[in-house]
C-alpha cells in the first residue's frame, strides 16, 4: 500500500489509499483504524510515533501521526462535520468524493468546490475533548519517555515562523470565529478557494495594527499554577461515551495545525452565517475558548484513544488481564518481599529512624479506592504524619522524596495566602461555556501532599473556607463538588492524600502518626539530599514499580480467615466493649489488607492480621502519649 513509514509521516495518505478502495460503505472506517491499531502493535512501534509530551509542536510535522499522554480537563459538546463530501469542477463537471474524517478543512484541488446539495454527502458526529498534560506528573515520567522515544523530528522551518507570529500577535483574529463555523466543513467551501491564493503567507504573517487592543494571553487552563505542556483539542470519533472528566488518556492521532484555520477566522465573510445562524450566538469569549489558534492549542484527530491503568513507564500500558502483565507481575513478584524490605528501611532513613511510621507510609503509598459502596469509598488510607518540625527545610525534602517514587503528585503548601487564592473546585464558566480548573482536578492516584507546617495566623476569608471545606470532603468522600452556579455537581476521585502537621492536622485523616525520631542529624537537609543521592537508580527503579504494581493486585479474604478474624473481634470487646469500636476494626482490616499485598499476598493470613494488630496497637498508643503532651489536641 504505502512505504514502511508512511503511517507515521503521512497517516492521511494511508487513509486515502484505503477510503479510495472501500468508500462505497462505511468498512473503510473499521478498516483504517485497525491498520494503525495493527501498525503500533509492532515491536516498539510506539516508541516510533512523536509525542507531544516531548517535542515541540514547531519540531512536528503537520498531518503527521503523533501521541499525546493527556487528562480529559473538559468536554464541549459534540460537533457536527462532513464525514464524506464531493467536490466538483465548474469546468469539467468532473466530480470527486473526498473523506473528511481526521480533518479540519475540507480539502479540493485548484478549480474544484464543495458540492453542498450533492448526495454523496454524509455528515456524521465527533466529540471534542479538551486535554491537558497529566497534572503534577513526576520529572522522571516525562525523562523516562523521552528516553524511550526513537521518534525522528527537525525543526519545521516552513511552520515556525507563521507559529510565531500568531502565537503573539494575532489571537485576536483567530479567536474572532464561531466554534460551529470553524468546525463545520461546509465552511471548508471558502478555503478550497482561499487555500491556494498566493496572498496567504502575506495574510499570516503579517502584525496585528499598531493601534489595535491586544486580548489577553490565552488561558490553557492548567488544573495546577506554573504547570507547562501542550494543551490539545482531541476530536475523538468512536467510543467517546467511555471518556470521562479526569481521565487520563493516551491518545495516537493525527496533528492538525492547519493554518488555513487562520483564514477562516480573519476572513468573516457574511457568508458564513448563511451556513449556521445558531453560529451568531456564540460569545466571544465562547470562540476564543472552543476556538483557539492551532499554533497554541494543536487539534489531535484520534485514530486510537484508550484510557491508562497508570501513568508508570517503566510497567507494561495495561496490567488487566493481558498476557505481557501477567507476565511482567509473575517475573516481579519473587522480588517483592526484598523490595518491600529495601524500601521500609529507605523510608525508616527518611523519617529519621521512625520505623513505625515508615510502615504505614508504605501502606499509604500502595492505597487505592478499590470500590464504593453507597457513598463510602473502599481502600482509603489518607495518612497523617504530625510532628513534623516547623520552620524548616523537613517536609520539603520529605515531598522531594515521594515525587521520585511516584508518577504524579502535588505539593500543596497550606499558607494562608494560598488557601484564600488558590481555586480548589472546578468552576464552570458559562459565558465561555467551559469548565475552569482547580487545583483538585486531579488524575487518578496522585498523591496529594497537604503541608500544614507552613500554616500561620490569619482570617481565612469566604474562598478559605471553601477550600478547606472542599479539602476535607476530598479526603473523607474521595470527591470533589464542580461549582456550577446554580448546583453542585458531584465528582468521584482517587487521590492519595498525605497530611504532614506539627500537632494533629486540622484535617480529617484515616491514620495520624506521630512522628517519633530516633536520630538527629546535626544537618538535616545535607543528609535527607545525601540519602536521595546515594540511593541506587535501579534499586529506585524497582520501588517505582513496587508502588505502583501493588496498587492493581486483587485481594480476598477467605470464608475462614473472615470467620477467625470476626471471632477475634468478638474476643476483643469481651472483657471491655469500648477497647475497640467497629471503627477501629475497620481500620485494622484496611491495615491488613495493604499489609497483605505489601509483600505480595492476594489474601489475607492468620499472620498478617496479627501484624496488622500489632500496628494498630503501637500507633495509638503513640497517638494517645502524644495526647498527653499536647494536652490541646482533639
Amino acid at each position: 500500500m504505502s512505504s514502511a513509514q508512511d503511517w507515521l509521516s503521512n497517516p492521511l495518505g494511508i487513509v486515502q489509499s484505503i477510503f479510495d478502495q472501500k468508500s462505497t460503505n462505511l468498512e473503510w472506517e473499521k478498516t483504517v483504524v485497525t491498520y494503525f491499531k495493527e501498525k503500533l502493535q509492532e515491536n516498539d512501534a510506539t516508541n516510533w510515533v512523536p509525542s507531544l509530551n516531548d517535542v515541540p509542536l514547531h519540531y512536528l510535522k503537520p498531518n503527521s501521526l503523533v501521541k499525546f499522554r493527556c487528562m480529559v480537563q473538559d468536554m464541549f459538546d459534540p460537533e457536527f462535520y462532513m464525514g464524506v463530501y464531493e467536490t466538483v469542477d465548474p469546468n469539467t463537471k468532473a466530480r470527486v468524493l473526498h473523506f473528511g474524517k481526521y480533518r479540519d478543512i475540507a480539502e479540493c484541488g485548484p478549480q474544484q468546490e464543495v458540492d453542498l446539495n450533492s448526495n454523496q454527502s454524509v455528515t456524521l458526529e465527533r466529540q471534542t475533548l479538551y486535554c491537558v498534560p497529566v497534572p503534577g506528573e513526576s520529572a522522571w515520567v516525562k525523562e523516562t519517555h523521552a528516553r524511550a522515544s526513537q521518534a525522528r523530528v527537525s525543526p519545521s522551518t516552513s511552520y515556525m515562523p507563521c507559529r510565531h507570529k500568531r502565537s503573539f500577535e494575532e489571537d485576536e483574529d483567530m479567536d474572532m470565529q464561531p466554534h460551529k463555523q470553524k468546525e463545520q466543513l461546509p465552511a471548508g467551501s471558502s478555503v478550497c478557494s482561499t487555500a491556494q491564493a498566493s496572498g496567504e503567507s502575506k495574510r499570516l504573517e503579517r502584525t496585528a495594527p499598531s493601534g489595535q487592543q491586544r486580548p489577553s494571553p490565552l488561558d490553557l487552563n492548567f488544573p495546577l499554577p506554573g504547570e507547562k505542556g501542550p494543551a490539545c483539542l482531541v476530536k475523538v470519533y468512536e467510543n467517546w461515551d467511555c471518556f470521562k472528566v479526569n481521565d487520563i488518556l493516551e491518545v495516537y492521532g493525527i496533528l492538525s495545525v492547519d493554518p488555513a484555520l487562520s483564514v477562516m477566522n480573519e476572513e468573516r465573510d457574511g457568508s458564513f452565517s448563511l451556513v449556521d445562524p445558531m453560529t451568531c450566538v456564540d460569545t466571544t469569549e465562547e470562540q476564543r475558548v472552543h476556538s483557539p489558534p492551532a499554533s497554541l492549542v494543536p487539534r489531535l484527530h484520534a485514530l486510537l484513544a484508550h484510557k491508562l491503568d497508570h501513568s508508570n513507564p517503566l510497567l507494561p500500558v495495561s496490567l488487566q488481564g493481558g498476557e505481557e502483565a501477567k507476565n511482567y507481575a509473575a517475573s516481579f513478584a519473587s522480588e517483592l518481599p526484598a523490595v518491600r524490605a529495601e524500601l521500609l528501611g529507605f523510608l525508616t532513613h527518611m523519617l529519621l529512624g521512625d520505623s513505625l511510621a515508615a510502615e504505614y507510609l508504605i501502606l499509604h503509598l500502595i492505597s487505592t479506592v478499590y470500590a464504593r459502596r453507597d457513598v463510602m469509598p473502599l481502600g482509603k488510607f489518607t495518612l497523617n504524619l504530625s510532628g513534623c518540625p516547623h520552620n524548616s527545610n523537613y517536609t520539603e525534602h520529605v515531598y522531594h522524596i515521594i515525587q521520585q517514587l511516584v508518577p504524579s503528585s502535588y505539593r500543596l503548601c497550606m499558607t494562608l495566602h494560598n488557601m484564600n487564592s488558590l481555586r480548589f473546585i472546578p468552576k464552570k464558566d458559562y459565558a465561555a461555556n467551559r469548565l475552569v480548573s482547580g487545583v483538585l482536578q486531579l488524575g487518578r492516584n496522585t498523591s496529594l501532599f497537604v503541608d500544614e507546617t507552613v500554616l500561620e495566623q490569619g482570617q481565612l476569608d469566604t474562598t478559605g473556607v471553601q477550600n478547606i471545606t472542599a479539602l476535607g470532603n476530598l479526603i473523607t468522600w474521595q470527591k470533589v463538588d464542580y461549582d456550577f452556579n446554580y448546583h453542585r455537581m458531584e465528582f468521584p476521585c482517587n487521590i492519595n492524600v498525605l497530611i504532614t502537621s506539627e500537632g494533629r492536622s486540622l484535617l480529617p485523616s484515616d491514620f495520624q502518626v506521630p512522628l517519633q525520631p530516633q536520630t538527629v542529624p546535626p544537618n538535616t537537609d545535607e543528609y535527607l539530599t545525601n540519602l536521595q543521592a546515594a540511593l541506587p537508580p535501579s534499586l529506585l527503579n524497582k520501588f517505582r514499580v513496587y508502588l505502583t504494581l501493588l496498587k492493581t493486585m486483587e485481594y480476598h479474604i477467605s470464608d475462614e480467615v473472615t470467620k477467625a478474624v470476626e471471632d477475634d473481634f468478638v474476643e476483643m470487646r469481651k472483657d471491655d466493649p469500648q477497647s475497640i469500636s467497629a471503627e477501629d476494626f475497620h481500620r485494622m482490616l484496611v491495615v491488613a489488607r495493604l499489609l497483605s499485598l505489601s509483600v505480595g499476598q492476594a489474601t489475607l493470613s492468620w499472620e498478617r492480621w496479627l501484624r496488622a494488630k500489632q500496628l494498630e496497637v503501637l500507633r495509638t498508643s503513640r497517638t494517645e502519649q502524644q495526647k498527653c503532651v499536647n494536652g490541646n489536641e482533639p
